[in-house]
């Protein structure tokens, strides 16, 4: 939502005249310098309709990608710029930005010397900083036989009846996962086998991992929890031997659920790398989830959980991997009650009036509101040591910092998610996103369909 009357007035006469090109490109280098990042991306992308090869169009467009860190994009994009003979050295700046958010730093540092060298005026002491070459660790003589990864089986002590709200979600989830493994002859009898994946999507914090743990507990199975410090490894064909023992160690634990954090990281588009060995670390993922004998993978719950689904390659939707794509969204007025109930259950309580707070509270998602219920105990804590003894949690307490808290990272994420919904959705993948792009979903939404935690 835009609070700027500048910028509304430029965006309604971009609407009345939508061929102005250079109206166009002006609303987007405007938006860009004021921050908002998903709108400029969305503007630039229209007026690079207009004019696919203007390169201040590509280069605002690289540069939008940049700030939102989608840095394999702004390669893309400033690929056939950066053939060009003579280009830009604004281009070169931003080209050494994206290699650097890749981890390319030498190509970095050679894209920001020759731009710096061009134009003086484009030095970045903080940028330059980044790119001094550090000391890099000798390699052991071969790589350890064994990956140390840290992740390891555990027991979820959560189950769906600690998660609130999010019905439709967990229906989902007993029918794709837990089902087949609890009545396996039901489930045979059509061809079915326990096993498969499941991909949450949605903002930061509404409550993936926390929906992932439940559903371990739920199944009464082993838990492994994996991120990118499990499995990332700095010599090459290491990070693809510790997904391999990640793997190798949830059959060995089955029926086990095994969960991906973030799981963008590990399986990017393949067209967005520029190093092999990335590419080489999905291919990996791409064969365990295929697993290679028949039945490898039986028993095996794999879930992933990811704010950012747009960037995950194409083939971990084909039937068999992640094939079934479920979107975790924000909590309503109702679950958002629910979820202060949980959080608050364990503690001294007045009579709570958890639908008040629910009401003032419009956009926060779980973590959200966990933040509030903690700061509100610590400010009750500390009344609690004055009085010296302790004082029940009130309806007020929760309000008071409820009323000066803002939610996250809701807005900006549907910001973002609009550009797809609308410029990239031939395929129809994002179709249950659009009531909430619309600002429809609290009036069209299914009962106990909306987000929990």
């Amino acid at each position: 939502m835009l609070d700027d009357a500048g910028l509304h007035a430029l965006r309604e006469a971009a609407r009345l005249s939508p061929d102005n090109l250079p109206l166009r490109r002006h609303l987007a280098e405007q938006l860009l310098t004021k921050g908002y990042l998903a709108e400029a991306e969305t503007e630039f992308r229209a007026a690079l309709v207009l004019s696919p090869q203007d390169p201040d169009v590509i280069a605002g467009l690289a540069e939008a990608f940049v700030r939102q860190s989608a840095y394999g994009a702004a390669l893309s994009a400033l690929e056939p710029l950066l053939a060009a003979p003579g280009h830009a050295p604004r281009v070169g700046l931003l080209a050494a930005r994206a290699l650097l958010g890749e981890g390319d730093v030498a190509g970095a540092a050679r894209r920001y010397h020759d731009a710096v060298a061009r134009d003086p005026s484009l030095a970045d002491p903080d940028l330059a900083a980044r790119l001094t070459p550090q000391p890099v660790p000798a390699a052991p003589p071969y790589a350890p036989e064994t990956p140390l990864y840290g992740a390891e089986a555990e027991r979820s002590g959560v189950t769906f009846a600690d998660v609130a709200g999010m019905e439709a979600v967990k229906e989902s989830l007993r029918l794709k996962l837990l089902l087949p493994v609890q009545q396996p002859e039901l489930f045979a009898a059509f061809g079915k086998r326990a096993g498969g994946g499941v991909l949450l999507y949605g903002p930061p914090g509404a409550g993936k991992t926390h929906l992932a743990r439940a559903a371990a507990g739920e199944l009464g199975a082993a838990f492994i929890s994996v991120g990118l410090a499990d499995i990332l490894d700095m010599y090459i064909g290491s990070s693809e031997r510790n997904l391999r023992a990640t793997f190798e160690m949830a059959r060995r634990h089955r029926p086990c659920v095994l969960f991906f954090d973030e799981v963008d990281a590990l399986a990017a588009r393949r067209s967005d790398m520029r190093q092999a060995h990335t590419r080489q670390l999905v291919n990996q993922f791409l064969a365990e989830l295929d697993g290679v004998e028949e039945n490898a993978n039986e028993g095996v719950l794999v879930l992933a959980a990811t704010n950012a689904p747009w960037y995950i390659d194409v083939a971990f939707r084909r039937p068999g991997r992640f094939d079934q794509m479920v979107f975790v969204p924000p909590p309503d007025a109702s679950a958002r009650a629910a979820i202060l109930r949980i959080l608050c259950r364990d503690k001294p309580l007045a009579e709570m009036d958890y639908d008040a707070v629910a009401k003032v509270t419009d956009g926060f998602v779980g973590a959200d509101l966990k933040g509030v219920v903690d700061r509100a105990v610590e400010t009750k804590l500390r009344q609690s040591i004055s009085a010296g003894r302790p004082l029940p949690l009130t309806t007020n307490d929760l309000l008071t910092v409820a009323q000066a808290t803002r939610p996250t990272a809701v807005k900006e994420w549907l910001g973002t998610a609009r550009n797809y919904v609308l410029h990239a959705n031939d395929s129809g993948a994002w179709d249950e996103l659009m009531p909430w792009i619309d600002g429809k979903a609290g009036r069209t939404g299914k009962k106990g369909s909306k987000g929990g935690w």
